[in-house]
This record gives C-alpha cells, sequence and structure tokens, in this order.
C-alpha cells in the first residue's frame, strides 16, 4: 500500500477491524518510511464477471450453465466430474484474467473446445454440434473430417 503522506510503498498493519456489517475491513497502517499511520479498507470486488454474446448482449458468467452445457456433452462417457470442474476453472480464470472483466462467448467456447478435445473427442463432438450450431450434415462431417485427419478447424467457433 502506498502511504499518502511519502509515496513509499512499505508498510506494517498495526489494526485490523470488520466493519459491522462485515462488508469490509479496516487497516490501520504505519509507514515503514516517514512512521505516520493512516487507515485502508478493504471489500470484496462486486463488478460481476462478464460474457458477450454473439449479438454484443452481456450477460453475467454463470459457472453452472458452463458446467451443465460440459454435462451435457459428457454424458455417458468416461470423463470424470472433477475434470469437468478444472475446465470449468479454467474457463473461469480465463475470464478473470481480463483486464476489461468480460471475455466473448466465441474466446470461452474455443477454449473449452480445445480442452475437450484432448479429454473426449465424442464429448468434444457432441460440445462443438451446440457451440458451432452446424446449419447440415456437410458441416458435421467436414468436422468430423478434420477431427479424424487430426487437424485443427479454421474456422471461429459461433457462440449462443
Amino acid at each position: 500500500m502506498k502511504c499518502p503522506y511519502c509515496g513509499f510503498t512499505q508498510d506494517r498493519v498495526v489494526d485490523s477491524r470488520e466493519s459491522k456489517e462485515a462488508d469490509s475491513i479496516r487497516r490501520r497502517r504505519e509507514c515503514e518510511r516517514c512512521n505516520k499511520r493512516f487507515t485502508t479498507y478493504e471489500r470484496i470486488d462486486e463488478i460481476p464477471y462478464m460474457v458477450v454474446k454473439k449479438d454484443g448482449r452481456r450477460e453475467r458468467f454463470e459457472r453452472q450453465k458452463v458446467l451443465s452445457g460440459l454435462l451435457h456433452a459428457c454424458e455417458k462417457r468416461p470423463v470424470s466430474a472433477s475434470k469437468l470442474e478444472a475446465l470449468v476453472d479454467e474457463a473461469e480464470s480465463f475470464l478473470m484474467d481480463s483486464p476489461e472483466r468480460e471475455r466473448t462467448t466465441a474466446e470461452i467456447g474455443t477454449l473449452l473446445m480445445d480442452r475437450l478435445k484432448t479429454l473426449d473427442t465424442v464429448a468434444y463432438i457432441r460440445f462443438a454440434s451446440v457451440y458451432r450450431d452446424f446449419k447440415d450434415v456437410r458441416e458435421f462431417k467436414e468436422e468430423l473430417e478434420q477431427l479424424l485427419s487430426g487437424k485443427e478447424t479454421g474456422k471461429k467457433g459461433k457462440s449462443s
């Protein structure tokens, strides 16, 4: 924490107390250079993480919604719940790393599909068929052929 008096960045916490509402912590600090004391408040970051849909709408990121989609794709497949949880954790971390606190569904979907491809190809195809919104059997066949030939798809995914 930067001292408001001298600008030095080293301090020590002298006292910490929760607010009456328990929504913040008040800390008394002492600068290690000028020895002056100052107060800081620590609060939970309440700005939600957002997902930008393909039509431009913004929605809150919902962990459960992502997990539900993955569970559907992996139904009756040998993919453990812990691996799916780890996938959702990775997607959430990807979103949290964004300086704008938002990512497009295309970015998140591509990340999930890349990881699913290494976990289970059938689950990957199931997820891709919904995520990419194949218009006909030809598009589905092209995806399968690229998967079988081991090539990455050139197309960017579509989002919901």
